[in-house]
């Protein structure tokens, strides 16, 4: 009898040990999640950071296997652990997750971030989803129903589910993957969708409420509520990202990305998991912070955005005269390189035309041969240039651009009335004059980049269709700027061999 009671001691003095072993891994594992977001705000150390974050999100997962052999699960009180189906879980998410990542373009890279984002809020929505069947409808939590595990499920389950069908739209919109005239007609039907969700949040918090209240009952909710929870949010995500056009998608992504957040925390909550907790504050507190300076970078209110329906069509003259007023002037490749070659200082302005065409090493070897003839040449970056904050920064730092060379729009604005030529690669919206000079247009009081002070402009683009914004650009019809029509690398390439040349 002794040697059993002192089994059971020291079996209990080991769990108890394995316990305190995975609160230490878990602080270890959100440590090194913050200190590698801190990495994340230099293009020199983001690498860096990004390899820290990883290795604390294994130090987490070795963690939480831990804790379920210390806390297993139990059917009919017998401990159950199915350690096959979480091995088949772990190899599912390396296949899945390292091809993309490796195998995925720059230029596709916001697609990645959104489908990821909605990966991570589906399986929130998942969690909560087990969470509510497991505990019989939050029914057999303890004697009295957790307030904190109801709250963070539902909470999770909501927009865990949001995110999840949003990203997805984000997804279809920025791969293309959506008929055109159907996208424009979606975001003409912004109205019905805003009424349509005005409905569905508050059927939302209702269903959201009774399956809280009934906590209290004896009898377990039927599964089909939880279900149509799931379906009423999911709908929501659908509708929220329908009419949004391809000019706020970017801070559409950062959004979904902090809901995503939230949700996690939420979830960590409901099940006492302080990684989670940790982790999904600090994605919700930097998802959050990014859509807001986002947002302010285009000058536009979060509600404008989520509420809004502008962007997404391409109206815009084909070519000749423009409704900005003027001619579009064309220029040559030779005409280009001799501009360029006698300035004294070159601004380069990417956008996504530029990473559309993977034109960066063309563009670095262009400026290595300005710099061999003594131009200064500099790149002047807009925070939403691309389709996701910093998408042109990586995409030029893949070229071995000098990190110094690449410059933020407050440092680089003052410099263009100073500068003899700024050639501006695939960008628009972040270039248009009106956002500064006519108060009836769309995207007026956006802080833009201010390439039209610049002596000479040139631009490199496919045609004169428009940007994101879908509104025309009088930049493009201006005296002192001329059009070098053509895909960006070819265009680029062209004027390399005529810069060799002279």
């Amino acid at each position: 009898m002794n040697g059993t009671a002192f089994a059971l001691e020291a079996a209990g003095q080991k769990y108890e040990a394995l316990g305190y072993g995975v609160t230490a891994l878990y602080i270890v594992a959100f440590s090194l999640f913050i200190y590698g977001l801190m990495g994340l705000t230099g293009p020199k150390t983001a690498v860096r950071g990004n390899w820290i974050a990883a290795v604390g999100m294994g130090i987490a997962i070795v963690a939480t296997l831990l804790y379920v052999y210390n806390n297993p699960p139990s059917v009919d009180g017998v401990p159950a652990i199915n350690w096959i189906l979480i091995a088949v879980g772990l190899i599912l998410g390396v296949v899945l997750g390292i091809p993309p990542a490796l195998k995925t373009k720059m230029t596709a890279m916001p697609q990645l971030v959104a489908l990821f984002n909605g990966v991570g809020g589906g399986t929130v929505a998942l969690i909560a989803w087990a969470e509510y069947i497991e505990s019989d409808g939050f029914t057999n939590i303890h004697e009295q129903p957790d307030v904190h595990v109801i709250v963070g499920s539902l909470f999770a389950a909501i927009i865990g589910s949001v995110s999840f069908w949003g990203s997805l739209v984000a997804f279809a919109k920025l791969q293309e993957l959506l008929n055109k005239n159907l996208e424009k007609a979606l975001v003409k039907a912004a109205k019905g969708f805003q009424l349509a969700n005005i409905v569905l949040a508050i059927a939302a918090v209702a269903i959201a409420i009774y399956i809280g209240l009934s906590a209290d009952s004896a009898e377990a909710t039927p599964w089909f509520w939880i279900v149509a929870l799931l379906i009423i949010a999911g709908l929501m995500g659908l509708f929220v990202v329908f009419p949004i056009g391809g000019a706020d998608m970017p801070v559409v992504i950062s959004l979904l990305n902090a809901l995503t957040g939230l949700s996690a925390a939420a979830a960590g909550l409901a099940l006492n998991n302080q990684a989670m907790i940790v982790a999904g504050m600090i994605v919700g507190a930097s998802g959050s912070i990014l859509t807001n300076l986002m947002a302010k970078a285009m000058n536009r209110s979060i509600p404008a955005i989520v509420f809004g329906s502008f962007g997404g069509d391409d109206a815009g003259p084909a070519g000749g005269a423009g409704g900005a007023g003027g001619t579009v002037k064309a220029t040559s490749a030779a005409d280009a390189a001799i501009q360029m070659a006698y300035a004294n200082q070159v601004i380069v302005v990417p956008g996504y035309g530029l990473a559309v065409a993977q034109a960066q090493h063309a563009v670095k070897e262009m400026a290595s041969l300005l710099e061999s003839k003594g131009v200064e040449v500099k790149y002047a970056i807009h925070p939403v240039a691309g389709r996701m904050p910093g998408h042109m920064n990586v995409l030029l730092a893949e070229a071995d651009v000098p990190y110094d060379a690449m410059k933020e729009m407050d440092d680089i604005n003052g410099e263009f009335n100073r500068t003899d030529v700024a050639i501006v690669i695939g960008a628009n919206d972040v270039t248009n004059p009106a956002a500064r000079n006519d108060p009836s247009s769309p995207i007026h009081g956006m802080p833009i980049l201010n390439v039209d002070e610049a002596r000479s402009v040139i631009v490199l683009k496919r045609s004169m269709s428009s940007g994101y914004a879908g509104i025309e650009n009088p930049l493009f019809f201006g005296d002192a700027t001329s059009m070098l029509f053509g895909d960006a690398k070819k265009s680029v390439d062209s004027v390399v061999e005529e810069l060799k040349a002279l």
